[in-house]
């Protein structure tokens, strides 16, 4: 009961709280982080494999380093350096790569009649309707906004396009006011998974410098109660 004592006070429980994050997080992302590489950017287990073990293995390594900081600047200061870092890098994570078709604006007929041509600009019945295209073809469109899009280039912020989509078919009778061609705006956003990497890399080296910055809390705060306050937080 005598060892259990430092539990009864609050500042424990935030030491707690501060090694939860910087460990227990850091435990989750190396365990979520294959599985994501290999459903969002379409990689191979073992180069998943390698992006797991480039965000674990340095900030096992760099604990030393924290512990030497710590000693040096404080834990305090250590801490809240990377409390900050992180929060900035997981801003611009906080944003998934993501697709979106939503509706746009459309073409409505002017006049009644039959369609008696339609190509991937123009829909032509008695009267002749171009087509917003964002590519010029519709393979292109394909090929953008399919599933597999982690190698049409280096794109930093989300783009939009928009394209006019054929409503009808040739040979369709249409009457006046009628939708003949629907617009469709496209919303890609890349999160370039070397950025995304960059960031998680940045992530991961904090959270090993966090880990024995709060050790280092501890043993300032209760020097002869390392072993219960520090228990507890695996409890």
């Amino acid at each position: 009961m005598q060892r259990l004592q430092p539990l009864k006070e609050y500042r424990v429980w935030r030491f707690g709280l501060y090694y939860f994050f910087v460990f227990g997080s850091f435990v989750a992302l190396a365990q979520w982080l294959i599985p994501y590489y290999v459903n969002v950017y379409s990689m191979t287990i073992v180069s998943a494999g390698f992006m797991a073990t480039a965000f674990s293995l340095p900030s096992s390594l760099i604990r030393s380093a924290g512990g030497w900081l710590s000693d040096r600047a404080g834990a305090r200061k250590v801490l809240l350096w990377v409390f900050g870092v992180c929060l900035v890098c997981l801003v611009f994570l906080f944003v998934p790569r993501m697709e979106i078709r939503a509706p746009g604006q459309g073409i409505m007929a002017n006049q009644g009649g039959t369609v008696m041509e339609i190509s991937s600009s123009e829909i032509i019945d008695d009267d002749k309707y171009l087509l917003q295209n964002a590519f010029g073809k519709e393979d292109q469109i394909t090929f953008y906004f399919g599933i597999d899009n982690t190698d049409e280039g280096f794109l930093f912020l989300p783009t939009t396009s928009f394209n006019q989509e054929p409503a009808v078919k040739k040979g369709d009778v249409v009457n006046k006011g009628q939708l003949i061609a629907r617009g469709v705006t496209h919303i890609y956003f890349q999160a370039n998974k070397w950025i995304f990497s960059t960031l998680i890399f940045i992530v991961g080296i904090m959270m090993g410098i966090g880990s024995a910055a709060v050790y280092k809390h501890v043993s300032d705060y209760y020097p002869n109660d390392i072993g219960a306050v520090g228990g507890s937080w695996g409890f």
